[in-house]
């Protein structure tokens, strides 16, 4: 799976196609980058409706894979490599929105399954896992 990076694509555009793929994540676009291990600033935040030529350091287009084998550090390393573009992988837990700094090294399809409903369970602790007995 991969997405093509134009002159003349917005961001919102971009968004779309990587939620369609994956509807329990999502891109965000900063106008800064982020530390390893850190997340961005609200503020930093780019507009969906604005154009990626007006925010790209690297003035190239062409795909990015984002296969769901990749990991979410891989596709925003690719994002700013290949675009000078700073995006951060969003995932969905139940009706909140996380970033994956914690989490970057998993892949997009196991970020996607982990937002699944149904898929985050409860597991009632061992017997001599509690130290309240």
């Amino acid at each position: 799976m991969k997405i093509y990076i134009s002159e003349e694509a917005l961001v919102n555009e971009i968004q779309q196609t990587f939620h369609r793929l994956y509807p329990h994540l999502r891109l965000e676009f900063f106008h800064r980058p982020h530390k390893l291990g850190a997340c961005s600033p609200k503020e930093d935040r780019v507009m969906p409706d604005m154009p990626i030529e007006k925010i790209r350091m690297i003035h190239s287009f062409g795909w990015i894979d984002i296969g769901p084998n990749r990991t979410a550090a891989e596709v925003e390393r690719d994002f700013a490599e290949q675009f000078g573009l700073n995006v951060q992988v969003m995932r969905q837990v139940n009706t909140l929105w996380l970033t994956t700094t914690a989490t970057d090294h998993r892949t997009l399809g196991n970020l996607e399954d982990g937002g699944r409903p149904g898929s985050i369970r409860f597991q009632w602790p061992e017997a001599g896992d509690n130290d309240q007995e």
